[in-house]
């Protein structure tokens, strides 16, 4: 019998998704797990990423979440596909953060296996973890539903450390510096996707920095919507259980007080 869903995350940045999921299904429990311990997973070996996705995803399952959502561009990029080829049980499921996004962007329906057709937008700026360019997830992923849509991916290194030490000023300037890169390689972008689960948090720096006319494709609501409509479809993969948890590899106070100065609401940990 499935309990409450797993959300997990190499760190923090998760956070963001899980209080959109919180606000879009307050009837389902979920138990979020940080890698605090091995965060960042931006700047990993994709070997490295999935042996660490595995384990948390494991201790996920231990917590009676048959059902865990990837909440980290990272690990759905670099290792979700092999999980779900070759690891995952048939009576689990690992979701990751990437199609529902991809889905958003081109404006297909879930499940729409049609083939790939042009759509409306046609130059897209794609900011993630080196890790995340590194694999081409998002191209790939894109590419099965999608025709003629030019992506420039920006990799910001440094940026994940400086939200999660809540250095603002250095995630600002780190944002401008690399919109300005990207722009420099294309100019005029219609559209820019935030691809990790870090930047909604800074989502007022990339808008003012890419400009008026770009449309910033975020996560955390498209990636609830999509949850709502996955659970509709299979109520079977949700069960009892209505307490919210928090789990971190790291050291729970320090975790808990980074979280909570992120969400700004009290946010307790205890130790994975």
């Amino acid at each position: 019998m499935a309990m409450a869903v797993g959300v997990f995350d190499s760190g923090l940045g998760g956070l963001t998704v899980l209080q959109a999921l919180r606000a879009r299904l307050p009837e389902v429990p979920f138990v979020y797990l940080g890698d605090n311990a091995h965060a960042p997973y931006g700047t990993r070996e994709a070997d490295d990423i999935f042996r660490l996705t595995c384990a948390g995803v494991e201790r996920l399952w231990d917590e009676g979440c048959d059902m865990v959502l990837l909440a980290c561009n990272t690990a759905s990029a670099a290792a979700l596909r092999r999980m779900q080829e070759t690891w995952v049980p048939a009576d689990k499921r690992v979701l990751g953060v990437f199609v529902p996004l991809i889905e958003a962007l081109t404006e297909r329906q879930w499940g729409d296996n049609s083939p790939p057709r042009e759509v409306a937008v046609r130059h897209v700026a794609l900011f993630a973890t080196p890790a995340t360019v590194r694999s081409r997830a998002f191209q790939r992923e894109l590419a099965f539903r999608a025709i003629g849509v030019d992506v420039e991916a920006q990799p910001c290194g440094g940026l994940v450390d400086a939200i999660e030490e809540g250095d603002t000023e250095l995630a600002e300037a780190l944002v401008a510096s690399h919109v300005a890169a990207l722009k420099r390689r294309m100019p005029a972008p219609e559209a820019a996707v935030l691809g990790c689960t870090h930047y909604p948090l800074m989502e007022a720096a990339f808008a003012e920095a890419l400009g008026p006319g770009v449309r910033v494709f975020s996560q955390p609501d498209i990636v609830a919507e999509s949850l709502a409509d996955y659970l509709a479809r299979r109520p079977e993969m949700l069960g009892p259980g209505t307490q919210p948890d928090f789990l971190t590899t790291g050291e729970p106070g320090r975790v808990g007080a980074q979280a909570t100065r992120l969400l700004r609401r009290a946010t307790a940990f205890r130790a994975a």
